[in-house]
């Protein structure tokens, strides 16, 4: 399996739980300390661990992600795009530079991650489990570029559920509520002018 943001929160917790169940899991994200953490908790379960400390912000990264995460374990059964960048501001003083980081981790990267997956998952009779989150259904205040790549992610992943629905591949996405993760925590940063 591959795992995006995998160093903590929900990500960390999907990493761990498939090495629960006996699965391999390429771990992704930007935390270099965190990933290490991670793939010390993968192995202890007896599951091998290959940490991919890589930018979802560039696309050649998602396509480099799931080749080197099929070379190292010969297939690819699941990709997990657990991964996001939720930051807050005033639409108005929302940035260029924080709307593109947005949608490019929130939007593009599960796309990109997903279109270089697939023939490696329709092999395998694999898996896509896109997380996206309640902001899909309904607008929160501050939140616009969030919001907008959520519901995004959520509408994609049931076009390729209808795409792919008579091939052996399964799309899904999971929109859970609000959660006391590290992303709430500190990555949460106000934008300028947002008081």
């Amino acid at each position: 399996a591959l795992v995006t943001g995998a160093t903590a929160g929900l990500g960390q917790a999907t990493a761990v739980r498939l090495a629960e169940a006996g699965t391999d899991v390429a771990i992704l994200d930007l935390a270099e300390a965190g990933l290490a953490e991670t793939a010390a908790r993968i192995q202890a379960l007896g599951s091998k661990a290959l940490v991919l400390a890589l930018d979802l912000s560039e696309r050649a990264n998602c396509r480099l992600a799931v080749e080197r995460t099929v070379d190292s374990f010969g297939r690819l059964d699941a990709l997990c795009n657990v991964a996001g960048v939720m930051l807050v501001g005033e639409t108005t003083a929302y940035s260029d530079e924080d709307w593109d980081l947005t949608l490019a981790v929130n939007l593009t990267a599960p796309f990109v991650l997903a279109r270089t997956a697939i023939p490696h998952l329709l092999e395998a009779k694999g898996a896509i489990v896109n997380v996206t989150s309640c902001a899909t259904f309904q607008g929160q205040a501050y939140f616009a570029a969030y919001c907008a790549t959520k519901a995004g992610l959520t509408n994609m992943t049931k076009a390729l559920a209808m795409e792919f629905q008579h091939q052996p591949i399964r799309v899904n996405a999971v929109s859970p509520g609000g959660m006391m993760t590290g992303l709430t925590h500190s990555r949460v940063r106000i934008s300028s002018g947002f008081g």
